[in-house]
């Protein structure tokens, strides 16, 4: 909605029935029926991405990779500091809590979608690695961001953004939080499904000293996606109360958490060894330095915009001064 009227609605005094000319509502066998048969199309067509996405799951091993107890064990070990930092957004939340039934479809379609973004990524990296490093930022630029950022912007689309209970700007960044949750959860997997070792280890210290390297690693890497998406989430919200401008603020929001994803991407081997030749750290430890470095700046840009808003609602919230109340306390010195 534009929030515009047809001219005769607008002039109307109330007084004349304007259905079927300038405003519509259901009232026949008709009107409901059509009714009818839009909710099931949309919904199907809904059904159809999530259905989709699901076969796509299935298909690359993702769904294998979460019922593996040793490899859902690491997975979850690598998601803790991603779901610290889900959780965090979700307590800022200063209008009211989210449900917990749109909190969890919210993840679960992100680890859906994020399907989408591992076959797009996989067919088209081949074509830029031949660029070499040239190729390897263009691929994260023009490919990684934008794809992964609108898949995970497609979670909360899909479900969350069309229920009445998403009813603040900053919802979407919670819900897309979520489904960057969501996201790095099944990412994780997949990683770690394709770097453990093919043997029999048990859930013990072969298993640790097997998986937990690339558990750590996946472990730094979650915390970006939940910035990322929460970013163009935030957006997203900010389109959903700004439906004329709806489009470019979207846009805006995936241009953002895009160019945020691709530059992690493309600097995070330069600067971790610029680090480790600085410092004179050695394994993970300039990795995770320019991690905490990296996401601190965006982590902190995030907040930023939470906080303009958390203060603007309690300024619009506060209880309003009238003039009588001044004119109350100047009589007090007279």
């Amino acid at each position: 909605m534009t929030g515009r009227r047809d001219p005769v609605e607008e002039a109307s005094d109330g007084s004349q029935d304007l259905y079927d000319v300038a405003t519509w509502e259901e009232r026949t066998l008709v009107d409901r029926a059509a009714a009818l048969i839009w909710r099931v199309v949309a919904g199907s067509a809904r059904l159809a991405v999530v259905l989709f996405a699901f076969l796509l799951l299935l298909g690359i091993g993702g769904f294998a990779a979460l019922t593996d107890p040793q490899t859902g064990l690491l997975t979850v070990l690598s998601a803790i500091p991603a779901i610290g930092l889900a959780a965090y957004v979700y307590s800022t939340d200063v209008t009211s809590s989210e449900p917990l039934s749109l909190l969890v479809a919210t993840f679960l379609l992100g680890v859906l979608t994020a399907n989408f973004a591992a076959v797009l990524n996989t067919v088209l990296q081949p074509y830029f690695r031949v660029l070499g490093f040239l190729g390897s930022a263009l691929f994260f630029f023009l490919v990684v961001g934008p794809v992964e950022e609108t898949v995970k912007l497609l979670a909360v689309r899909l479900y969350a953004y069309t229920d009445t209970r998403f009813d603040a700007v900053l919802d979407g960044t919670v819900y897309g939080a979520m489904a960057g949750l969501g996201f790095a959860v099944i990412e994780n997997a997949l990683y770690i499904t394709r770097q453990l070792p093919n043997q029999g280890l048990d859930l013990g210290l072969g298993l640790i000293g097997a998986g937990g390297g690339i558990t750590a690693v996946r472990a730094l890497a979650g915390p970006g996606h939940v910035i990322y998406s929460a970013i163009a989430g935030y957006y997203l919200g900010l389109a959903k109360f700004n439906p004329g401008k709806r489009g470019p603020i979207v846009v805006k929001g995936i241009l953002l958490a895009s160019f945020v994803h691709a530059t992690y991407n493309t600097t995070v081997g330069i600067g971790t060894a610029a680090i480790s030749i600085a410092t004179g750290f050695t394994g993970l430890a300039p990795y995770l330095v320019y991690v905490i470095i990296y996401d601190g700046i965006f982590g902190l840009f995030l907040l930023r915009k939470i906080r303009r808003y958390r203060d603007s609602y309690k300024q619009a919230h506060a209880p309003k001064t009238t003039e009588s109340d001044f004119d109350s306390e100047l009589t007090e010195f007279e």
